[in-house]
């Protein structure tokens, strides 16, 4: 299987006044195509840190990154934010879409950096992405017109669009309740069903029963790395749930 990621011992240092902060304390691990991983850890577990590594948003210290085959430490940055636009689609806890736009100028975004795409064969694109995420029906309406739960959708159909080597979530079930928490579980496990890379960093231990492999950090420190035998289906979980009142 081909590798998608590679971490090769990597640290990472903050200065906080006079103090050394070790948020990264030597992490390895390699993630291939098509896994489902969760990471997990409480705060101040290196998550955060880890997180931004892996999105390009930050550099380690020390050690070695590839991302799909590329080393991510000695680029400069906006090499790496080329890199990150066009391998990683993004999925936050805050959706972080933009409020007065349509959920396909949304989902577009992404390609507006890429020169490859018109305007035409991006609004195409979109639209396949939205239909993808279940919101076919929804392609012109704004972030406020919707729920949470859309919102979500728009955001992870804005992660699809440029056919990313992986998608990167963090906490992207954190804002929403139970039932609708599931109904994008469902989605996640659907879009890895369809052969997709997920890393999914949550606090949330319950997540780490829907992916196929679970790593565990702490202290900057991985201190589990375990492959999940038994995948809860989410589907199986949600037609158990009681409808959510609209």
């Amino acid at each position: 299987m081909k590798e998608i990621i590679k971490l090769d011992n990597i640290k990472r240092d903050f200065r906080v006044g006079d103090e050394t902060v070790h948020a990264l304390r030597g992490v390895s691990f390699t993630i291939h195509e098509g896994e489902f991983v969760t990471i997990m850890g409480t705060s101040g577990s290196g998550k955060s840190t880890l997180l931004n590594t892996l999105g390009c948003l930050d550099t380690p210290t020390s050690g070695e990154y590839y991302l799909d085959g590329v080393s991510v430490r000695t680029m400069g940055k906006n090499a790496r934010a080329t890199l990150r636009n066009r391998k990683i689609g993004f999925v936050f806890q805050s959706y972080n879409l933009l409020p007065k736009t349509t959920a396909v100028e949304n989902v577009e975004l992404p390609l507006m950096y890429n020169p490859n795409y018109s305007a035409a064969k991006r609004k195409e694109k979109a639209v396949n992405a939205l239909i993808a995420v279940g919101l076919g029906d929804r392609l012109e309406h704004k972030s406020n017109q919707m729920s949470g739960g859309q919102m979500q959708r728009v955001a992870i159909a804005r992660a699809l669009v440029n056919d990313p080597a992986v998608i990167l979530a963090d906490e992207a079930t954190g804002n929403l309740d139970t039932r609708t928490s599931f109904e994008i579980l469902v989605l996640f496990q659907k879009l890895h069903a369809e052969g997709r890379t997920i890393i999914f960093v949550t606090h949330n231990p319950e997540i780490s029963g829907y992916s196929s492999r679970n790593i565990t950090l702490r202290d900057g420190h991985v201190t589990s790395d375990m492959v999940n035998t038994n995948v809860l289906d989410a589907a199986e979980v949600l037609a158990r749930l009681p409808k959510n009142d609209d």
